[in-house]
């Protein structure tokens, strides 16, 4: 049975195919199955994975697990967060006080000194710097918040993408990202050049050249990419 076709149930307490229940087991709580195929579930044992046939990936049990993203799965083990593999094994020995989920074979991960940075599928940090934030990778690109308060964009090898600093940041979206200064919201390019010169007090990505802004007065209203008003709503 192929895993896109097993679907969670309502209550989020077991799982159905073609509006059948599957294997006769409740859970105390389960997620949505992600490939290679597994879905995080728990019973009164603890928190585990199972396959597409109800049965469990391993003997381990935890606190909580997450989905697999990228064969890697985060598991709590008291206070202790880290990641498996598919087959439920530690891929790693250190451990963090919360973990993300992989994007792009990346993570973000914060230690117990309150340090945010990203992890490879080995556990290794790409960079040596420590952030307040980092936020996941699209793209090839991830937002994080400097020690100084101001978030920047960083590549895949951790490197700044351009030198350009930012009250609040987003990841990009079509090669364009929204980004705050002390005015307020506005988009900016891969080089960290605003495309206009209006601000914002909410902007949101573009869609197919057009983005949904809200004004100081609250007012809704569209721009292209070169911020021009393409109509009010």
């Amino acid at each position: 049975m192929n895993y896109k076709e097993i679907k969670l149930s309502q209550n989020e307490k077991h799982f159905e195919f073609e509006g059948q229940k599957l294997w006769n087991k409740t859970f105390l709580n389960a997620l949505k199955f992600h490939d290679p195929g597994l879905a995080p579930v728990e019973d009164e044992t603890g928190w585990f994975h199972i396959d597409c046939s109800g049965n469990e990936r391993y003997k381990q049990r935890y606190l909580r697990v997450f989905g697999y993203y990228c064969n890697r799965a985060t598991v709590i083990e008291n206070i202790k967060w880290f990641h498996i593999n598919e087959n439920g094994e530690r891929v790693y020995f250190e451990n963090f006080v919360w973990c993300g989920n992989f994007q792009e074979n990346l993570c973000t991960v914060k230690d117990f000194e309150k340090n945010y940075f990203h992890i490879d599928l080995q556990g290794n940090r790409i960079y040596s710097e420590n952030y307040k934030y980092a936020g996941d990778f699209k793209d090839g690109f991830a937002c994080v918040k400097k020690q100084n308060g101001f978030f920047v964009h960083i590549n895949s090898n951790g490197k700044l993408l351009n030198n350009k600093e930012f009250i609040d940041l987003s990841v990009f979206h079509k090669g364009f990202a929204t980004a705050k200064d002390i005015n307020g919201w506005f988009h900016v390019d891969l080089q960290g050049n605003e495309l206009y010169k209006e601000r914002y007090l909410f902007a949101e990505p573009f869609y197919n050249g057009f983005a949904l802004m809200t004004n100081f007065n609250g007012n809704k209203l569209i721009i292209n990419e070169k911020g021009i008003i393409h109509s009010e709503i």
